[in-house]
């Protein structure tokens, strides 16, 4: 058997392992079914969210919410951090005032972003963009600072352009580190728009959610706890397809087990 398919079988074995203790605990009362309901009881409820068209309109609204908070945040977080890359004196000025923005924890912007832009799109969006934003502006940031000075070097020795210099040079410098970050964006760019419907909306995974907790249901919170967890992989599959096939350099994992078995 290959070593892939050892840690599939493995990691099958052990999610089957905990769901059946989980679901014995909570027949036998080893754990209490109101706040650990069984896995059978969350199965059955997602299915009858299912067997209506409602859950389709919240699933598109918040992927709607997560796909527009990871293409601003992605854009302006590789522009600002290409500029401040390019610019050591912009880096200069602006870097105090970034350290400040950076450290207040952004989870909390959401309240006054509902103040701001009501409780409709833009107030997900914003908070989405915002969790974001400061992760591909730091990658983008480093990876062009991380530039090969030899490299550097011989570029402007052939009397390359500056366009020319961030075309060839800089961006391809800062392209492992920006794909590099999307499976951390698209998870943040999730947080953000179901951390603002949770706390004000009429649609959404978040509004699923704190519906469930509203009426101390928690079957329904944890369905929708599982139906989140189903939806991150889903995209985080994306991005990995994405990222394998933007990094092409990369060594797959098939060659990567030859070369450990040849040593």
């Amino acid at each position: 058997m290959k070593r892939k398919d050892k840690i599939r079988a493995t990691q099958l074995g052990l999610l089957v392992l905990s769901l059946t203790l989980w679901e014995g605990g909570a027949r036998f009362g080893w754990i209490d079914p109101f706040f650990f309901p069984s896995p059978l009881s969350i199965l059955q409820r997602l299915m009858e969210w299912f067997s209506s068209a409602q859950i389709w309109y919240d699933l598109g609204v918040t992927l709607l919410e997560t796909v527009l908070s990871f293409i601003f945040g992605i854009s302006g977080g590789i522009l600002l951090g290409l500029w401040l890359g390019l610019s050591p004196f912009a880096a200069s000025v602006l870097n105090p005032f970034i350290k400040v923005f950076n450290a207040i924890p952004r989870v909390l912007l959401a309240p006054i972003y509902v103040l701001w832009f009501g409780l409709g799109l833009t107030s997900k969006v914003a908070l989405g963009l915002t969790l974001v934003f400061f992760v591909a502006f730091f990658n983008t940031l480093q990876g062009v600072r991380e530039v090969n000075p030899v490299v550097l070097a011989n570029a402007r020795l052939l009397k390359a352009s500056r366009m020319a210099l961030l075309k060839h040079v800089y961006l391809p410098s800062a392209a492992s580190w920006i794909i590099s970050s999307l499976r951390v964006s698209v998870g943040l760019a999730v947080l953000g728009a179901v951390v603002a419907e949770y706390l004000g909306s009429s649609v959404g995974l978040g509004h699923m959610i704190a519906q469930a907790e509203g009426v101390m249901d928690a079957t329904g919170v944890f369905a929708g706890l599982v139906l989140l967890s189903a939806f991150v992989v889903a995209l985080d599959a994306l991005v990995d397809r994405l990222e394998k096939r933007l990094l092409v350099w990369r060594p797959r994992e098939n060659e990567e087990e030859t070369a450990l078995a040849a040593r």
